[in-house]
Formats: C-alpha cells, structure tokens, sequence
C-alpha cells in the first residue's frame, strides 16, 4: 500500500478531525492512518493518490491538495 499526506484547509477544532477522518473513511479503498489539523495522512492499495479522497474532502468543506 502507498502512504500519502494531504494538506487540509479550513481545519480549526477536534470536529474538524472528526469530520475530516469520516469523509476519508467513506471513500472505497482507503486506509486513514492519521488526521491533525491541517493534515492527514492515508493508505491506499492504488500506486497514485486518490483523487477521490481529495473530491470527498472538498464536499464536505475541506480543501485539500497532496503534499509533494
């Protein structure tokens, strides 16, 4: 499995963690390994980031673009 780090926006609280770890939980294929604000960090089997992840973070208010 490929790790990957996304940086997230609009991340303020312990709600936003939460949120942040569901939306990524939603999405098929992925392994949620660690959320902070302004961070996650995730598995999946895919040698490239899911995009789906980053679409399921944009629905639910947070930006997120993959650290390079």
């Amino acid at each position: 499995m490929a790790e990957f780090t996304l940086r997230i926006d609009n991340m303020h609280c312990g709600s936003c963690v939460r949120r942040v770890t569901q939306a990524l939980a939603s999405v098929a294929g992925i392994e949620v390994k660690e959320v902070q604000i302004g961070a996650a960090r995730f598995a999946t089997p895919d040698a490239a980031p899911s995009e789906a992840a980053i679409a399921a973070l944009a629905k639910a208010g947070y930006p997120a673009r993959l650290e390079e």
